[in-house]
């Protein structure tokens, strides 16, 4: 289990509804590693920021990371924790791997999701 205070995803009916009955999802699929803490951080420093986007975490060594995230062509090859990849409107919009800063992570929801949570006004909020 992962001690963050992300929404975690525990069955593969979760994940199945989350990236379905939301436009913009970001899942972080990881462990309490160091690589993955930061992400961890940026994301729950962003989810309070940036309403249109549905920030999630997912144990890597659980089934339904292996049943979902772990089976994603896009993440063939990816060696690195954690894992995280962004959908839109139910399909992979990207996918990447190893550590992120905030810059990394709000320059890709802005450029996939069309979305302004690497501006000043989403950090004014």
């Amino acid at each position: 289990m992962l001690d963050t205070n992300l929404t975690h995803i525990n069955t593969t009916d979760e994940f199945q509804e989350v990236t379905s009955q939301n436009e913009n999802v970001m899942v972080c699929c990881g462990r309490m590693g160091p690589m993955c803490l930061p992400v961890y951080d940026v994301m729950e420093n962003l989810e309070g920021k940036c309403s249109d986007v549905k920030f999630l975490d997912m144990d890597f060594d659980s089934s339904v990371a292996m049943d979902t995230i772990r089976r994603l062509p896009e993440v063939r090859g990816f060696n690195g924790l954690p894992f995280t990849v962004y959908f839109k409107k139910g399909k992979v919009a990207r996918a990447t791997s190893s550590i992120q800063s905030k810059k990394d992570v709000t320059s890709i929801l802005d450029s996939e999701f069309g979305l302004s949570c690497g501006s000043g006004q989403a950090d004014a909020r």
